[in-house]
C-alpha cells in the first residue's frame, strides 16, 4: 500500500527534490509565518529564494496522506506537461505560458449552494493552513510521475460554500481567455476546459485543490493559480486555472467525455484492466526513471484503492470507465 498513516510514516522517508536543498531556509521562513496562521491568517507566500521557481508559500505542513516514493525533480514535473489551453505538445506549456499572468484571480460559484458567488484567490486560500501531499500521477497515455503538491483539502473550501441537497455533482470550468491562453484559439476541444466529480469524489479526503508544487507556487504551465487533484483518477480529471465551480443535480460531462466519449468516461478511475482504445493501461512509464527503466505494473485506482474503492460500490468499473 502507498499510504501510509500517521504512525507508520517517518520523516525519512520523504524524498525531496532540488528545490528542497534550502531547507532552512524554508523552515526559517515559515516559523516567521507561523503567527499569522495560529492567529487564523495564513500569509498566501514570501519572496522567493529562487526568483526562477516563483515564491515560497510559508507554513507548509507535511501531510500523512504522503506516498513514501521518492518525487520526481522539479524539471520532470514543470517541463512535461499536458495542457491543450497553452498547445498540445509536452514542451508548450512551459514555452507558451510564460507571459500568462494569473494574478489576479477569482472564482465564480454557482447552483446548488447556499453561498454562491464569486471569491478572490485570497478569500479562498487565506483562511486555510497549506498541506504538502506526495502523490502519485498516473497519466491516461500510461506515463506516471510523483509530484509534491502543496494545497488544500477540497471538502475544505467546498464546505465554505454550503452545498444543498441538490448538489449530487461538482462541475469545473478553466479560464477560458484565448488572448492569454493561445491553445484556445485551435478547436482541439470545446473550450472551456471542463471536468467533473460526484459530491461524494470531491468531499473526499484526498481530494485536492493544489496552489503549488515543491513548497512553492504553482507555475503556470501547472495549472496556476489553482487546480484540481485527484489522484486515483487518470491526469485529465485534474483540471487547471479553475476559475468557475457549479454544483449540479444532473452529472456534467467533461470536455474530453464530449469530445470523444468512446475513449473517455465521465469516472476515469485508474483501472489497468481497462485498456483505452489508443494505450493500453496494464503498465506505466515512469518518467525520470531513466531510459533503460522501462515500464512497471499499474495498481488499481493509482494504488489508493484501500482509501477510495467504497466509492464505487455496485459500480461496473469496466463499463464505467
Amino acid at each position: 500500500m502507498l499510504i501510509k498513516r500517521p504512525k507508520d510514516i517517518l520523516s525519512s522517508e520523504i524524498t525531496d527534490e532540488s528545490v528542497y536543498l534550502k531547507r532552512r531556509q524554508l523552515l526559517m521562513m515559515a516559523g516567521i509565518a507561523a503567527t499569522g496562521v495560529f492567529a487564523g491568517q495564513s500569509v498566501v507566500a514570501t519572496e522567493a529564494v529562487d526568483s526562477g521557481r516563483g515564491r515560497v508559500l510559508p507554513a507548509v505542513k507535511k501531510s500523512h496522506y504522503s506516498t513514501s516514493q521518492e518525487p520526481n525533480s522539479w524539471s520532470d514535473v514543470t517541463s512535461y506537461n499536458n495542457y491543450y489551453e497553452f498547445g498540445t505538445g509536452k514542451e508548450d506549456p512551459a514555452r507558451n505560458s510564460k507571459d500568462f499572468n494569473p494574478r489576479p484571480w477569482s472564482v465564480a460559484v454557482k447552483g446548488a449552494c447556499d453561498k454562491p458567488g464569486n471569491y478572490n484567490y485570497e478569500d479562498l486560500v487565506s483562511p486555510h493552513v497549506l498541506e504538502e501531499r506526495i502523490y502519485r500521477l498516473r497519466c491516461v497515455e500510461a506515463w506516471s510521475m510523483v509530484i509534491p503538491w502543496v494545497g488544500i483539502p477540497l471538502a475544505s473550501i467546498i464546505k465554505r460554500f454550503e452545498p444543498n441537497s441538490d448538489a449530487k455533482y461538482v462541475r469545473f470550468k478553466t479560464l477560458h481567455d484565448p488572448v492569454r491562453m493561445p491553445g484556445q484559439r485551435r478547436r482541439t476541444l470545446g473550450w472551456p476546459y471542463e471536468e467533473g466529480l460526484t459530491i461524494e469524489e470531491a468531499m473526499h479526503p484526498l481530494t485536492l485543490m493544489a496552489v503549488g508544487l515543491y513548497g512553492r507556487e504553482l507555475p503556470n504551465q501547472n495549472g496556476a493559480p489553482m487546480r484540481l487533484i485527484v489522484p486515483w483518477k487518470y491526469g485529465f480529471k485534474s483540471i487547471k486555472a479553475i476559475a468557475q465551480i457549479s454544483f449540479t443535480k444532473k452529472r456534467p460531462r467533461s470536455s474530453w467525455e464530449r469530445s470523444i466519449p468512446e475513449e473517455y468516461g465521465f469516472y476515469a478511475n485508474v483501472n489497468p484492466s481497462v485498456s483505452h482504445p489508443r494505450w493500453s493501461q496494464a503498465r506505466e512509464r515512469p518518467i525520470g526513471a531513466g531510459v533503460f527503466a522501462g515500464k512497471k505494473p499499474t495498481l488499481m485506482f493509482n494504488g489508493y484503492a484501500d482509501q477510495v474503492a467504497s466509492l464505487y460500490t455496485g459500480l461496473d468499473l469496466r463499463k464505467n470507465y
